[in-house]
């Protein structure tokens, strides 16, 4: 990429208006390869560039692609209003750089959450036609029955939906426990379509996105990691 001046590049990262960028250089609280930079014309190359800003060391990224592993009672919303939101557990800058959540977990749904800025990235994993299979473990009210997989597995109808909904698949892991994959992504559908099927969901956590689980991302509640290539890679639907 071409260069950029030292200002605009602070402010593409997220680390506020170009004349809060220009403040932060003149106060000498930026610097690059250990020189603290004082000329916010400065032309910087920002490919596989690394930079301080008040001695914390950042990473030029175009754009960030982040997983988050969500807790209860946060909302997706860049304006919450009952709860947190969901930015408020990611560094400011992330704010700054409009970062938004790709999709929407309930208040109350844990788990697997992708972010970025990158709004071509958000239409392409946000969009029904790419079919990525979601994982959830849903805790259930009533024990889970061979019924109930039965009926979830061959389609419910919901009041809204011209077709009845059908998982991907679905398999009991414990007493009230079980595994559901969707591919459709429609509001609310794991505890509608359990309520349609006689039963309701006490708790839901989305585990994996694709071939992405959380298991893997080793994210505590409330932690999150930037995403690279090879993993966002996990996100594409895959052809037979």
């Amino acid at each position: 990429m071409s260069k950029i001046s030292l200002d605009r590049l602070l402010q593409s990262q997220g680390f506020g208006t170009r004349k809060w960028c220009r403040e932060l250089i003149a106060d000498g609280e930026v610097a690059i390869a250990g020189e603290t930079m004082t000329d916010y014309r400065a032309a910087i190359d920002a490919e596989n560039l690394r930079f301080t800003v008040f001695g914390e060391e950042w990473e030029y990224r175009e754009h960030v692609y982040l997983a988050l592993n969500k807790p209860s009672n946060v909302e997706c919303s860049r304006k919450p209003s009952n709860h947190p939101g969901v930015l408020s557990l990611l560094p400011e800058q992330m704010t700054w750089r409009d970062v938004q959540p790709v999709g929407r977990l309930d208040h109350d749904t844990t788990g697997l959450l992708l972010l970025s800025d990158d709004g071509q990235f958000i239409h392409a994993q946000s969009s029904p036609k790419r079919h990525v299979p979601k994982r959830y473990l849903a805790i259930t009210f009533d024990p889970v029955t061979p019924a109930l997989i039965a009926q979830l597995t061959s389609g419910v109808q919901l009041h809204d939906e011209p077709a009845p909904l059908a998982a991907q698949r679905c398999v009991q892991v414990g007493e009230r426990q079980l595994e559901i994959v969707l591919e459709q992504g429609k509001y609310h559908q794991v505890k509608r379509m359990l309520a349609a099927a006689g039963n309701h969901c006490s708790a839901l956590q989305r585990i994996a996105i694709g071939g992405m689980t959380l298991e893997s991302l080793g994210l505590a509640e409330g932690e999150w990691c930037y995403l690279d290539a090879a993993q966002r890679q996990l996100l594409v639907p895959q052809t037979d």
